[in-house]
């Protein structure tokens, strides 16, 4: 919902000034004097010896440059900044893939405002002219060394983050900016922001991916918290300038005071007419975080043939052998194998293009696994024993990745090396692990079971956890039935590497599907509360069929001791409410006319998502039909979900969609329109009488939520773009899934070719 502040009554602003507002830059005519401008700031901060001394700080900074001014304005004016953006602007909660915040327009808008407006905004006004003036420019460029600045370019809105509110990792590359800046105003801003209440900038070395294209490693290397009147700005570098904004996990609504308010946006490269014009570099060294999105590849595996035979994918109209049975039903809960139950299935597949089953797993797996994740999150410090904390980025993994460095208040410039309690025993710092002190007796339950699970990135397309591979020196067991295996996650390896990546269950899908697996790509993965996600990617050129096993507990419902242990009646809460994120989406993809700089959640035309990719046809040696590598007969629809004999076969909707259409722009290109004051403005600019279909207002195709023993089947058209959300820190435990993607193709029909060659003419 839209969170607003109230605000007293002030004058309506005309469709015409909403619409010259979105499309005109705004121009400096009435320019304050200059010692008014000196005057706004902290004493000191322009002076000679004072720039100098940030500069050498910028130059020396690490894991990228940057500068930390701990007070820029001065005092009193910046807490009347605060009060009139608390009372007189409007805040919206905007939220996407990347990120979660409530925030205003744009305030370069200011300058259309008229007297009476203005009257409402005086120093917020005076904070901005200073910040855009012709001298603080001056003093941006003699510490960073990044060359000529715009005066006519602003680009800045105030943005409030409450409780869940959060920016993911990104590198800010857009455009033409130039320099990326912070200023802080924590509420309550008399009291120090605590450093658990989260809000922390994060920021992350990088190295060379497997392109050798630097990317950012998965654990950022510092974290400044928020603290009042502070400053931070940095050179926007393509696959350099990592950052995010960890999560706030206090101020829930606003109701306790507790916010990471601030100011935030960027400095542009002068424009053109500007002094210091430069034409801008057609192909830029390296790719911004936004374009390696948009180039993400799976690796698929082939399934395992003998040498001597040619693969031969199993075609929908067989039957599973008696070995696929005997096989599946040691995994499978043996109503999905029924012949019958399978053929009604693949009829709704074949018309919605996405199901869910529940209770899909054995009910031995199913009734050990539940139990023992929840006690894995609870040793590894993830469990409902946090109350809401952002965990350590070590939390659950390897012992081996490298703590984050943070920022001391007392000496910006300088780290300090925190240390993190391990549940393995010992302590992890940046200086390595530091072993643990002895004990007497036996060791905590924990240590007896050394992490399975590593980091997964690069964290400006996702971070998530998988399984380590097995040590070669570790003892081959086998164990049946795999429910005996006291480790969870070796059930979860199981399933990875025997049932999702084995040729019955290769040939169950082609049944339930009616189309052809032909290589495959399967992890099991954990979402960490408050640290894990994917952003969202697609497939350009060829359809997928996703297969995704929802792994996550149910949260346990609260029990009314007084009425013998009764559960107590209540609303939803947690995943099923959407209010710890970790939801499966898919999204439209966005029109080829939108601004490549500006990635829109927006309108869109249903004909864009039913598009195909060109067809590749195949002999299938001796079947019946062709094989047709990379398309499909369906794509992710507008139909409404269906019942099929108790199992849920899900459409696409739009009416769970989590992603915002009208966003701000923000580090990561996402973006709206709204008013100078906060209201959201005109859907269409050039005709606001064109009245646009709620269907095509939102981009949401599919959101699922996470469940336990839940299997998802989506035949995701090429384009459609998919993420899970951001797991929020106030989840109670990890996200888990098995997840499998597949390469596919389906069986023509005869005559089939002869139709669509008399389509074409």
């Amino acid at each position: 919902m839209a969170r607003t502040h109230s605000r007293p009554s002030s004058p309506e602003l005309s469709a015409s000034l909403l619409k010259r507002i979105k499309i005109s830059h705004p121009t400096l005519n009435d320019k304050p004097p200059a010692d008014e401008i000196t005057a706004a700031f902290a004493s000191g901060l322009l002076e000679p010896s004072n720039v100098a001394k940030l500069h050498k700080s910028y130059l020396e900074s690490e894991p990228f440059r940057y500068t930390r001014v701990p007070k820029l304005f001065q005092d009193d004016l910046l807490k009347k900044v605060k009060d009139e953006c608390l009372g007189e602007l409007s805040f919206t909660e905007k939220e996407t893939d990347i990120y979660k915040v409530n925030q205003t327009g744009d305030l370069a808008s200011l300058n259309y405002l008229d007297s009476s407006q203005l009257s409402l905004l005086p120093n917020l006004l005076k904070l901005r002219d200073a910040l855009y003036s012709t001298k603080f420019r001056a003093f941006l460029q003699a510490v960073t060394g990044c060359g000529p600045l715009s005066g006519i370019k602003q680009d800045m809105s105030v943005n409030s983050y409450t409780k869940g509110c959060h920016l993911l990792n990104h590198d800010d590359v857009i455009g033409t900016r130039r320099v990326s800046y912070i200023l802080y105003m924590p509420l309550p801003n008399y009291q120090l922001w605590q450093r658990d209440w989260g809000g922390a900038l994060e920021l992350y070395p990088t190295k060379l991916g497997p392109e050798g294209v630097p990317e950012p490693e998965c654990v950022p290397s510092k974290s400044v918290p928020p603290s009042w009147n502070q400053f931070i700005f940095f050179e926007v570098q393509p696959g350099r300038s990592f950052h995010s904004v960890e999560e706030v996990v206090v101020g829930s609504g606003g109701e306790d005071g507790r916010e990471r308010l601030s100011i935030s946006g960027w400095f542009h490269a002068a424009q053109e007419g500007e002094e210091g014009y430069v034409k801008p570099v057609d192909e830029p060294e390296y790719k911004s975080s936004r374009e390696q999105l948009a180039n993400t590849q799976t690796a698929f595996k082939s399934y395992n043939t003998s040498q001597s035979t040619i693969d031969k994918p199993p075609l929908p109209d067989a039957q599973l052998s008696e070995e696929d049975l005997t096989f599946l039903s040691e995994f499978i809960n043996p109503v999905y194998l029924q012949p019958r139950t399978m053929q009604s299935l693949a009829s709704r597949f074949v018309e919605e293009s996405s199901l869910e089953l529940h209770s899909f797993l054995a009910n031995h797996i199913a009734e050990a696994l539940e139990p023992r994740l929840r006690e894995l999150d609870a040793q590894d410090g993830l469990g409902p024993e946090r109350n809401g904390k952002v965990p350590p980025h070590c939390s659950g993994v390897d012992a081996t990745n490298p703590d984050v460095v943070s920022v001391d208040d007392a000496n910006p410039f300088h780290l300090t090396t925190p240390t993190t309690p391990l549940p393995l025993g010992g302590t992890l710092s940046a200086n390595g692990l530091i072993p643990p002190t002895p004990t007497i007796g036996p060791l905590p339950a924990a240590s007896k079971l050394p992490s399975a699970w590593t980091l997964k990135g690069p964290p400006h397309k996702w971070r998530y956890c998988t399984l380590l591979p097995p040590s070669p020196s570790a003892p081959a067991l086998s164990i049946t039935p795999i429910s005996a295996h006291p480790n969870p996650s070796e059930i979860l390896r199981k399933l990875q590497d025997e049932l999702f990546s084995s040729q019955a269950f290769r040939a169950w899908l082609s049944i339930v599907s009616r189309l052809l697996p032909l290589r495959h790509f399967v992890e099991a993965r954990r979402f960490r509360p408050g640290l894990d996600y994917t952003l969202a990617t697609s497939e350009e050129s060829e359809a997928r069929l996703d297969v995704v096993l929802g792994l996550t507990p149910e949260v346990k419902e609260e029990v009314d001791n007084s009425r013998r242990g009764e559960p107590v009646a209540s609303a939803p809460r947690g995943w099923s409410a959407a209010e710890w994120g970790g939801w499966e989406c898919y999204m439209a993809p966005h029109n080829e006319e939108d601004d490549p700089a500006v990635y829109r959640a927006g309108t869109y035309k249903k004909s864009d998502v039913l598009a195909h990719g060109n067809k590749k046809t195949t002999d299938t040696n001796g079947a019946n039909g062709q094989l047709v590598n990379g398309t499909n007969g369906h794509s992710v629809n507008g139909t409404n979900g269906h019942s099929v004999n108790g199992h849920t076969a899900n459409g696409v909707n739009g009416e769970n969609g989590k992603t915002n259409g009208h966003a701000e722009v923000n580090g990561n290109g996402r973006h709206s329109t709204t008013s100078p004051l906060g209201s959201p403005a005109a859907a269409n600019e050039e005709d606001e009488s064109m009245e646009v279909d709620d269907d095509e207002e939102d981009s949401t195709l599919l959101t699922v939520q996470p469940g336990f023993n839940r299997l998802l089947l989506v035949l995701r058209d090429e384009r459609v773009m998919r993420f899970v959300k951001y797991v929020s820190a106030a989840a109670e435990g990890s996200r888990w899934d098995v997840c499998a993607e597949f390469e596919v193709g389906m069986v023509q029909e005869e005559g089939d070719d002869d139709d669509a060659d008399d389509d074409d003419q």
